[in-house]
């Protein structure tokens, strides 16, 4: 990412994209989207009845039962928000931190956006007190609060939120009359999937909650833009889905045929997909371990990951010393970290954490290779962290940390 003018201090053209899983493409995805390539009919918009059947027999299996008349389909979650908060109009609140790409949805259409703070546990579902504050200061200044856009299993923190907050937050905001939207992209990549308890906010409280998946965290490449999302059972629902078909409609949001195809294909969750799921998702979390065990360490802040393949760390202890760098604020932290470690590091301010907060997201994805050769061994290997190449990258990254701790602790006053 390029230094960005100081006084927009982060454009959203330059911000991140999502974590990439730095992996090769699966053979049988590349041969799903290959046998597709002839395709030359156009989908429809919200995706075709191959998709959408493929899309109800993911979230029937993990206890959320849909018909197809309650799903739609787009080229990528980012579309589906947009028509989604298109539909439903009003103000938006989203927690503080949250994924980049959430607000820029909002504030395109003209909305006003509220972060709210989130509780200590975990990132991604805001404090439900703190969210009932912001709710009622909203409506006194005359705003209209309409919709709570929140991710149990979290970009950017890694951190999946107790069941027994995501309760009360979602009680919290349906009780104001909110409609809810559960981002639910990162569910598949927990890194202890029998120890962590994932609840979706539409098993709770299934007439107010619209779910939405991009296929990019779990089963598809990036460049394969794909999302699904899955509205109430209920007339309200239904109308929904038909305005946000509306919308997609206009915008031309369709998924290319070739992309539909692999994307049914991995919602099936045939044996290869789900062994590449499962492989992904331990590999990434071996190497995120390292990777906090590294900017702990060296005195930085961040709580343990437990999904994705990220960490987000928070560098204040080390102000004094970045300062010596000339580091003040998250887009100099962003700029200096990324030459340092030559991969990207966005600052907090892509999320909307505050700008003056020494605050980093790190993804794993670079840490595993520059080569398919490479990247593959890290998938084959039962100690990832063991291979040359991912020791180097580790290596790297540590001692960047150390070396700000060693600048702090000779900067410190001898007693």
């Amino acid at each position: 990412m390029r230094r960005t003018d100081p006084e927009g201090h982060g454009p959203v053209r330059y911000g991140p994209p999502l974590p990439d899983h730095g992996l090769p493409v699966l053979p049988e995805l590349r041969s799903a989207l290959t046998a597709a390539a002839d395709r030359a009919e156009t989908a429809p918009s919200g995706g075709g009845p191959v998709l959408l059947d493929a899309a109800c027999g993911y979230w029937d299996r993990r206890g959320l039962p849909v018909a197809p008349d309650r799903v739609a389909a787009a080229p990528g979650a980012p579309a589906l928000l947009l028509a989604l908060t298109g539909a439903l109009g009003g103000d938006v609140l989203v927690p503080r931190p949250c994924a980049a790409w959430w607000a820029p949805q909002a504030r395109l259409l003209g909305r006003s956006v509220f972060h709210v703070a989130t509780p200590a546990e975990c990132g991604g579902v805001p404090d439900p007190y703190a969210l009932l504050e912001t709710v009622r200061r909203v409506r006194t200044e005359g705003g209209e609060p309409r919709l709570l856009v929140l991710s149990v299993a979290d970009d950017p923190t890694a951190t999946v939120a107790p069941p027994e907050v995501v309760h009360e937050t979602v009680e919290a905001a349906v009780s104001e009359g909110l409609h809810v939207v559960s981002d639910e992209t990162w569910r598949d990549t927990l890194h202890q999937p029998h120890d962590t308890v994932l609840l979706s906010p539409a098993e709770m409280l299934p007439a107010e909650v619209t779910v939405i998946t991009d296929l990019a965290g779990a089963f598809l490449p990036q460049g394969w833009p794909a999302a699904v999302a899955r509205f109430p059972d209920n007339d309200a629902g239904a109308r929904l889905r038909a305005r946000v078909l509306d919308v997609l409609t206009v915008l031309g949001a369709r998924i290319a045929e070739p992309v539909a195809a692999a994307a049914g294909y991995a919602l099936g969750e045939p044996g290869p997909v789900t062994e590449r799921v499962t492989a992904a998702a331990r590999l990434h979390a071996r190497v995120a371990a390292a990777a906090h065990h590294a900017v702990v360490g060296a005195g930085a802040v961040a709580r343990p990951p437990q999904a994705g393949r990220h960490l987000y760390v928070d560098l204040g202890p080390l102000r004094d010393p970045l300062g010596a760098h000339g580091v003040g604020d998250a887009q100099d932290l962003e700029d200096f970290l990324t030459a340092r470690l030559g991969m990207p590091a966005p600052g907090g301010h892509r999320f909307g954490d505050d700008l003056g907060a020494l605050r980093v997201r790190l993804d794993t994805g670079p840490l595993l290779g520059r080569t398919d050769e490479e990247r593959a061994a890290c998938v084959m290997s039962p100690t990832p962290w063991e291979l040359p190449h991912v020791q180097r990258a580790l290596t790297l990254l540590g001692s960047a940390f150390d070396d700000l701790r060693d600048d702090a602790q000779r900067r410190e006053s001898p007693r």
